[in-house]
């Protein structure tokens, strides 16, 4: 009987230990999001992606408390929140989103959890292209940082909510976006030059999915075919795949490319059918990369993405060097 009674004495412990460590846990999920610690008097700004959280910690420095919700790397159309993103939110006081249901489960959270929140659409402050995905639905397109003089507009954008938020701290924001504003004013100037090195009949894009419609529209580029729409949700059917292969035969590319969030097979089965090269880097798409990789701010990431898309499209590459 005493043993039975230890033993169940044993399991309790063992179980009160499982929560503690679960409830740890989420913890530390929060913590590992943090861009910068902060301390408890600071505005707590809360950014859904990785891009937006970059350029938010660039105009915000050290007077704002970021905490980045996505993971570089992590799909944002795909992303299924959890209790910490719930908690983060709640304490927010202002929330930065991309909006045009880039991030539809984060939107859903927000609106539920994040009641007490200033909220701004930063994607939203750029006038959208319109995508028609068939059956005659047409929706705005999400991925509008893809032009770099979308990003000055997002910018501003974020200056101006920071600014309301603590306007105490506006000559310090002002400045921040000022300079971020002329490094991304010359990355602009930068990226039209490149492009402009491939040959004219090469200058045509072909992806895994449909988020680079602005660079294309941005710098002369031509979007050329997609293996899916703007949302990663979607499924090719086999004859999505098969008329991709027969467009990219027609159109003649030396390579297409696949995307750092998305699992890269069927596009490399689509390169081996079509008979083209598969771009050796990926292309980032809606994240920046991983601390200490070549995307791991948005100047970066395009500044990549640039130069995978110049040398595979036969141009001459040459580096990104700005100027104060």
């Amino acid at each position: 009987m005493k043993e039975i009674t230890q033993s169940k004495a044993r399991y309790c412990w063992q179980a009160v230990l499982g929560v503690l460590l679960g409830l740890l846990g989420g913890c530390a999920q929060v913590d590992s999001n943090r861009i910068s610690p902060g301390t408890d008097d600071k505005p707590l700004v809360v950014a859904t992606s990785t891009i937006i959280a970059d350029l938010a910690q660039e105009v915000g420095g050290e007077t704002i408390q970021l905490t980045g919700i996505l993971q570089p790397g992590v799909d944002p159309h795909v992303y299924e929140p959890t209790p910490a993103d719930s908690r983060v939110l709640e304490k927010a006081d202002l929330i930065l989103y991309n909006g045009y249901n880039l991030e539809p489960g984060l939107i859903n959270l927000m609106n539920a959890a994040g009641e007490k929140a200033r909220k701004l659409a930063v994607g939203e402050v750029v006038k959208p292209l319109q995508l028609d995905e068939g059956a005659g639905k047409v929706v705005p397109d999400p991925h509008v940082w893809g032009s770099a003089e979308n990003a000055i507009a997002m910018v501003n954008a974020m200056r101006d909510a920071l600014i309301e938020l603590s306007p105490a701290d506006q000559a310090e924001f002002t400045q921040r976006a000022s300079q971020l504003t002329n490094e991304l004013k010359q990355l602009h100037s930068w990226i039209n030059q490149q492009i402009q090195t491939i040959p004219p009949d090469k200058r045509q894009l072909v992806t895994t999915h449909d988020a680079f419609q602005y660079y294309g529209q941005a710098y002369g580029i031509a979007i050329a075919g997609t293996l899916i729409g703007i949302s990663t949700e979607e499924q090719p059917s086999a004859q999505t795949v098969q008329r991709l292969v027969e467009s990219i035969k027609k159109i003649g590319v030396p390579a297409i490319f696949a995307e750092t969030t998305i699992n890269p097979a069927l596009i490399k089965t689509v390169a081996q059918e079509a008979g083209v090269k598969l771009a050796p880097r990926e292309l980032y798409s809606d994240s920046i990369g991983a601390k200490g990789s070549d995307g791991d701010s948005y100047i970066k990431m395009m500044v990549a993405n640039t130069r995978t898309i110049v040398e595979a499209l036969g141009g001459k590459y040459t580096p990104f060097q700005p100027t104060n």
